[in-house]
């Protein structure tokens, strides 16, 4: 989920689900090289864990809150130890066809959410100190995650890595390309690089399938938290809040309906850290912590969750099982 770009409509970017699959956790391209052995003295030395998200929020107005299906979603920690295992699989995996490549390393540039819940910005902003210094923008430190991991990979890397093309960001001057070139739909990789047939899905594919990661089990818990925070946001409580922070945002000559709005008030003249997005941050905050919004919102979504989880209770065993099991695999990968 990309939190900071100002082109993103502000409900969507709160009901989206994000999942901190191998590319989001891992650094950004520009760790990465061609031609880098992954045995280097920046591969083994020790990750700077000081960025790292918490499991649960030590400050602001979510401090010490975790949503009931969070225990559903793998913390940011566990999630580097899946992810470092298959950069090690994807690794082995490019060598056989003859690429030897420096993929971005786990944990070296963390998102700014321990898992697909966000709960530091599901309600829009928390925290007036962060507020307080970068409006509704986030640190430079944060963001590198989001950046794509295609960029520091040739052609044929991105090929045997994914299965499929690398994208071209824009079409060539004067040219008008197709969707598939510059759009959404990929287009499929060669069929063998070296007289090697490449795997399913590259060597990204044939890893997860190494670890048995299933991809749908995030997408079926981020699902259903997507479920319970629209269906929390009509509870009469909850109503009942956001009218109240509205009419304090009134007072301080602010219009919006709802955090979300005034979300994309901030990022309306800029990226979000503007001398007027500040100070529109700090009166959201100040109001939700007068109106005590974000409380009254976490206590019903809380409760729709652990509705969902009862009728759910199957799957989500099955999904905390497997999750177990992905884990105990990669910490096996030497």
């Amino acid at each position: 989920m990309h939190v900071l770009r100002r082109t993103t409509v502000a409900t969507t970017v709160m009901l989206a689900a994000i999942s901190l699959g191998a590319c989001s956790s891992s650094g950004s391209a520009s760790d990465s090289g061609a031609g880098s052995a992954s045995g280097s003295a920046k591969d083994t030395a020790p990750i700077d864990r000081a960025n790292w998200p918490a499991e649960v929020p030590t400050s602001g107005l979510v401090k010490g809150l975790e949503l009931p299906l969070e225990s559903y979603l793998p913390s940011y920690a566990d999630q580097v130890v899946v992810d470092t295992a298959l950069r090690t699989l994807q690794t082995r995996c490019m060598s056989e066809y003859g690429l030897t490549v420096d993929l971005p390393r786990p944990g070296a540039n963390p998102p700014p959410y321990s898992n697909a819940v966000s709960i530091e910005r599901r309600y829009g902003l928390s925290d007036r100190a962060q507020a307080q210094k970068y409006g509704y923008g986030l640190p430079k430190e944060l963001t590198r995650s989001l950046e794509s991991v295609e960029g520091g990979l040739s052609g044929i890397e991105v090929e045997v890595l994914t299965g499929r093309k690398k994208r071209e960001s824009a079409p060539p001057k004067g040219g008008t390309g197709s969707v598939g070139q510059f759009g959404t739909v990929p287009e499929p990789a060669r069929a063998e690089h070296n007289g090697k047939k490449l795997h399913e899905g590259g060597c990204a594919g044939w890893s997860k399938r190494r670890l048995k990661v299933n991809e749908g089990d995030a997408g079926f818990v981020s699902g259903l938290a997507t479920t319970s925070l629209s269906e929390s946001r009509p509870s009469k409580p909850v109503e009942k809040a956001l009218k109240s922070w509205s009419a304090c945002m009134k007072e301080k000559g602010r219009k919006a309906a709802d955090p979300y709005r005034a979300m994309e008030q901030g990022y309306a003249d800029g990226d979000g850290t503007t001398k007027n997005a500040i100070e529109l941050a700090l009166d959201d905050i100040d109001c939700k912590e007068q109106t005590r919004l974000i409380a009254v919102w976490f206590k019903e979504e809380s409760a729709v969750q652990k509705r969902l989880i009862e009728e759910n209770k199957d799957q989500l065993a099955a999904v905390k099982k497997r999750m177990g099991e992905v884990l105990a695999a990669a910490k096996a990968v030497k």
